[in-house]
């Protein structure tokens, strides 16, 4: 399907990419704030001088950051549309992938929540970065509901961003089983209010 369309992704410079690769991994990890300009040039392995070429400021990066993890689950989801043209079908494979999320190995709960908690600004570029990116996850959820006949599909796709929400939260500060099999039973709830339309 073509509904999920993944930013295209760049070939950077090893360095660059080495950069973004270590910043993804710390500021997940141990928090944005937490990490320093020099953590990341030493665990990046490349010099100052190549860190401000590539990026120019630390708060460049987060944004740059942000814009990564948007990446890789925009792919994940692409690829995961390519295996069906059925949007019920889709709708249920992204549960799955959500509900995956919150019992995986480190995880931290949600990394666009987790970089909004720390800048409070709502202009701040990292803000509107994590806007983008839950924009662009609800406008999914929305048109596959409408597709497979949602009496209220924006409403729905509200529904499941704040179980989503939920579950990354209370996933990471709780039992993660429950919060995973929560949001699972949340998609479930939402798909079967439109179930009578799709069969009709």
């Amino acid at each position: 399907m073509d509904i999920v369309k993944a930013p295209k992704r760049h070939t950077l410079a090893p360095a660059k990419q080495r950069i973004l690769e270590t910043s993804n991994r710390l500021f997940y990890d141990e928090g944005i704030r937490a990490v320093g300009i020099d953590r990341l040039i030493a665990a990046s392995t490349v010099t100052k001088a190549t860190f401000y070429k590539h990026y120019g400021s630390k708060d460049r990066l987060i944004v740059e950051y942000v814009a990564y993890r948007h990446l890789l689950i925009a792919e994940e989801l692409e690829e995961l549309a390519r295996t069906t043209d059925d949007p019920l079908e889709l709708l249920r494979g992204i549960a799955e992938v959500q509900a995956r999320y919150v019992t995986a190995p480190g995880f931290r709960g949600c990394p666009f929540l987790n970089a909004a908690a720390e800048y409070t600004e709502p202009a701040h570029p990292v803000r509107r970065a994590v806007q983008n990116h839950r924009e662009w996850f609800h406008a999914i959820l929305e048109t596959l509901l409408r597709q497979i006949g949602h009496p209220l599909p924006g409403d729905a796709a509200d529904d499941l961003m704040l179980a989503r929400d939920g579950a990354m939260s209370g996933g990471y500060a709780g039992d993660s089983i429950a919060a995973s099999a929560a949001l699972t039973r949340m998609y479930q709830r939402t798909v079967e209010a439109a179930l009578p339309r799709v069969a009709a």
